[in-house]
Formats: C-alpha cells, structure tokens, sequence
C-alpha cells in the first residue's frame, strides 16, 4: 500500500517493576488480537506510593496500527 492508513487503540499497562516494562506488556498483550502494530504514543504515567516508595506503575499508551484494505 502506497499511503497506509493507521487507526489508533488505547492502552494502559501496568507492572511492579518499571514504566518500560508496562510499556512492553501492553504491547505484547495487544500483539497477540491486533495485526500490523507499528508505533506507540505515551499518553500517561501514573503510579501507587506504598511507604515513600513508587509500588506499581501504570503507563497508558497509544499504539498504531495500519488498516488492511
């Protein structure tokens, strides 16, 4: 296709560990129902405190995809 069309789908991963790695399952998990991903947008990072500390992040996301057609 000479000038792809993209629709765009949005996502919120979440992980105990870090703002990448709730990037990287979001991805992974809409790799599995949706063809043809090509980029992703951060919209958003938030995060629960337990004690002073950072305990889980969420990270929404917006990832694009080309339309067949």
């Amino acid at each position: 296709m000479k000038d792809p069309i993209y629709k765009l789908v949005e996502l919120t991963g979440t992980s105990a560990t870090s703002i990448e790695d709730a990037v990287d399952k979001a991805i992974k998990r809409a790799h599995k129902t949706v063809k043809n991903l090509c980029w992703f947008q951060l919209v958003e990072t938030r995060g629960n405190i337990n004690k002073g500390k950072v305990d889980h992040w969420q990270v929404t996301i917006k990832v694009g995809f080309t339309v067949e057609g």
